[in-house]
């Protein structure tokens, strides 16, 4: 045995490369996020005094804008997929006539049964397209469903 020890060599670990790839990645993550998807017509809510939260996921919201004009958005992109073609899977929202809000409220309710109907109305809509989606979602048996409001801070 010998009475000398060999002497430890310390090593290290450059922290550099590890520090620029964290900083690029969070660079590419906030860049790329989307946190709500755009509107496709500008909604200008009345307002009421019930708290209530919009769910978050399994929605269909039908919008009628100042116009009257009436469009549809689905969350689920594959179900956005199959009600309006492929090319308008990314699409916010679709225009569409009463007829065909019919159509694709079936549709959509026969491919996922646990879809959640939210109506959101401007407040300066006429009351006849809304009367009118209001009515298609009877006759198509929707019973259940929410109107969007702006939470009335006073």
């Amino acid at each position: 045995m010998p009475k000398i020890k060999k002497k430890r060599l310390g090593y290290g670990i450059d922290m550099t490369p590890m520090v620029d790839v964290a900083m690029l990645l969070l660079t590419f993550f906030m860049m790329t996020t989307q946190f709500r998807p755009e509107e496709a017509t500008a909604i200008d809510m009345p307002s009421s005094h019930a708290p209530f939260k919009m769910p978050e996921t399994d929605i269909m919201v039908v919008t009628v804008n100042k116009a009257g004009t009436t469009y549809l958005w689905v969350d689920a992109q594959n179900l956005r997929a199959q009600l309006f073609g492929e090319a308008n899977k990314l699409k916010a929202s679709i225009p569409v006539t009463n007829d065909q809000l019919r159509q694709l409220l079936v549709q959509a309710r026969i491919s996922n049964p646990k879809l959640r109907t939210l109506v959101k109305g401007d407040k300066d809509a006429p009351y006849g397209p809304i009367e009118d989606v209001l009515g298609i979602l009877r006759q198509v048996q929707i019973t259940r469903f929410n109107l969007v409001t702006e939470l009335d801070k006073n």
